[in-house]
């Protein structure tokens, strides 16, 4: 198997996720996702009622009930992904909770305007499957209010020996199933432009949290 990676341009990508759009659940099962992993990840923003939040990449939702329940009624959570697919499940989740402080956009993450500051900014399980991930961070940044947190959640190769020999399986199965590149690093792309810059690691190694605080 090949171990280097070749982006996919975004028309691709979405494409892509609009056709796996349902197997988001098993491929969380088939990856060994934490059981808690989604809420540990929100909790790190560190989210009080009332806070507007926006998760990059919401894709089919399944952070959406836990960014809600840390801001409350009074709060606001935003969601953008650039998959229709993905983003009609997540509508669908909404629209069956009756949330009315969800609001989704369908837009490439790069391009999007929140309607009013942000207290936190989250990509969920999404960085690495952005080709242009240097561009919506900065993005994201913009968009976070000066002491807002940003949180990156996603999987990892664990350390050592064992990352080297399980990295041409990733590839392979990466380059089947949601595209994220193994050889992006973003806990090195989001520590030198935050403060208090934290990094989590779970299941040996292979899944992460890492989070800072916007600068003032």
């Amino acid at each position: 198997m090949a171990i280097q990676w070749a982006d996919y341009d975004l028309d691709f990508i979405r494409r892509r996720y609009d056709r796996i759009a349902g197997l988001i659940v098993p491929f969380e099962w088939l990856l060994f996702m934490p059981t808690a992993f989604r809420r540990v990840a929100v909790e790190r923003i560190g989210l009080q009622p009332g806070a507007r939040v926006l998760e990059i990449g919401c894709g089919t939702g399944r952070n959406l009930p836990f960014l809600r329940e840390a801001v409350g009624a009074g709060g606001q959570v935003y969601g953008v992904d650039f998959s229709p697919g993905m983003l009609g499940r997540a509508r669908n989740l909404v629209a069956r909770g009756g949330w009315s402080n969800v609001h989704l956009t369908e837009s490439d993450a790069a391009d999007y305007r929140a309607p009013e500051p942000l207290d936190g900014v989250m990509f969920g399980l999404s960085y690495n499957t952005m080709p242009h991930h240097r561009a919506v961070l900065a993005r994201a940044l913009e968009l976070l209010k000066p002491g807002g947190r940003i949180v990156i959640m996603d999987a990892k190769l664990p350390p050592g020996v064992g990352g080297k020999l399980v990295l041409p399986f990733s590839i392979w199965l990466m380059k089947w199933t949601v595209l994220g590149n193994p050889h992006i690093r973003p806990w090195e792309h989001l520590a030198p432009l935050v403060d208090g810059f934290e990094m989590e690691e779970f299941l040996f190694g292979s899944y992460y949290v890492c989070r800072g605080t916007k600068r003032a």
